[in-house]
């Protein structure tokens, strides 16, 4: 890279499961989303195929999943508000930067004036119907009354990348920049524009292997509002529906996002920024008889990420286990910049650029609420759940079963695999303050 620092482009998506990229989707379906823009990303950085995130503290999945992105903390470590913690475009901002950020923030304010020399169309709440977004403009004293906000007069995501491409446009080239576009799409309400919703016909969509008409069992998640979207039993003809309208969303999305990354283009800047596109964390859409994330499936906890930019490789995949708060650290080493100290995650720079001995995790941890607990490895995953949940534990290989269908927890010589994840659930539970940690003989 040249001597100055890169401009970062960072696309953040809602609701975006990991295989809900064209280019991304999983090998056992025919390819059923259009994403060329989004494909285009893929061809032109590295895929973290087993990104994920770490859980959540609330329903409201997505509010600690951006606070663990922007403050590069565990889960049981970032506030919801993020707190006093140093986030990622703060500290770009005290190094230089123009920190630029539009659309879902949902942090709050305080956060958001620290991190954000720029902005517009910044929406502070967690959904809302996309044609009727409420936003405020960018206030430099940092507040943000009531009586201002507006009412968006686009749908969302036109909104959001609009304001990026005024950005873009305006760009001096001065000093680097963090231009943060932060989606509401694809979340419901599902209501993408008739043109981009007529591309999916519901009797054509596949049935996903893993389609249960209900849950098995009480997660302690069974009537919260996203599994309130749809009837129960949940029927095949149903899920198709939701399905179709979600992919509807996605390419709408993907619309949007290559009108900004063309205006990246044509502002002269493409060949001296790096482009990261993530999403917040996934959704079930009719797997396991579950319509939402507040659970510990891989629909739900893996996610997109891709990053890519000048000098570094195109066209490559990675499978290394990681988080969405290794993000911050990774900006920082590819900025060429010190992280914070608060920052607890790994930098995947060193895997990015195919360094020897660069990898992930040995293992992932997840966690929702007061209910459910989970890890995985390379292969197995481990997933407990108790408190509300019913008392069920449960064992999937990974490798020959991804659509964890098969529960073999109970099964004969199976003791081993799940005394060991075990060990490493209740390992990463201290390690992270898990208020969990030691309520429950997970043997009982």
């Amino acid at each position: 890279m040249s001597a100055r620092r890169p401009n970062i482009l960072f696309l953040f998506t809602d609701d975006q499961r990991f295989d809900a990229v064209g280019a991304l989707g999983n090998p056992a379906l025919p390819r059923q989303v259009i994403t060329p823009n989004m494909d285009r990303l893929v061809e032109r950085g590295t895929a973290f195929t087993h990104a994920a995130i770490q859980g959540s503290v609330c329903p409201a999945v997505c509010q600690p999943s951006r606070a663990m992105l922007m403050t590069g903390r565990s889960l049981y470590h970032a506030p919801r508000d993020c707190g006093e913690f140093t986030t990622l475009p703060q500290h770009l901002r005290e190094h230089g930067y123009s920190t630029f950020g539009t659309g879902k923030w949902h942090n709050l304010p305080p956060s958001y004036a620290r991190s954000f020399s720029d902005g517009a169309s910044i929406f502070y709440g967690g959904m809302s119907n996309h044609l009727e977004v409420p936003v405020y403009d960018f206030h430099p004293d940092g507040s943000y009354p009531e009586e201002d906000r507006s009412i968006g007069k686009e749908f969302s995501s036109e909104l959001f990348s609009d304001a990026a491409i005024d950005f873009l446009s305006a760009c001096d080239g001065d000093a680097p920049f963090f231009a943060y576009v932060s989606y509401t799409a694809p979340h419901d309400p599902r209501m993408a524009p008739r043109e981009f919703a007529d591309l999916y016909d519901p009797s054509r969509i596949e049935v996903p292997p893993n389609f249960q008409p209900v849950h098995p069992f009480d997660n302690g998640e069974m009537v919260i509002r996203d599994e309130m979207l749809a009837p129960f039993p949940r029927t095949p003809e149903i899920v198709q529906e939701h399905i179709a309208a979600y992919y509807a969303m996605i390419t709408h999305l993907d619309a949007q996002i290559g009108r900004v990354l063309d205006a990246l283009e044509e502002s002269g800047h493409a060949d001296d920024t790096i482009v990261v596109f993530a999403g917040d964390n996934g959704l079930a859409v009719g797997q396991h008889g579950l319509m939402g994330k507040q659970n510990m499936y891989e629909h739900s906890v893996r996610v997109p990420l891709v990053i890519g930019g000048p000098g570094l490789p195109q066209g490559e995949r990675s499978d290394a286990l990681c988080y969405l708060l290794d993000l911050f650290p990774t900006l920082c080493d590819l900025a060429d910049l010190p992280a914070p100290q608060t920052v607890e995650g790994r930098s995947l720079a060193p895997t990015i650029r195919g360094e020897a001995g660069a990898g992930g995790y040995d293992d992932l941890f997840f966690a929702y609420m007061d209910r459910q607990r989970a890890v995985r490895d390379e292969r197995w995953k481990l997933v407990e759940y108790f408190g509300p949940a019913e008392r069920v534990t449960q064992l999937f290989d990974l490798a020959a079963d991804p659509w964890e269908t098969a529960n073999l927890a109970s099964a004969p010589g199976m003791d081993e695999q799940v005394n060991r994840l075990r060990s490493a659930l209740t390992a990463w539970q201290r390690a992270i303050d898990d208020p969990a940690e030691g309520a429950i003989d997970w043997s009982e």
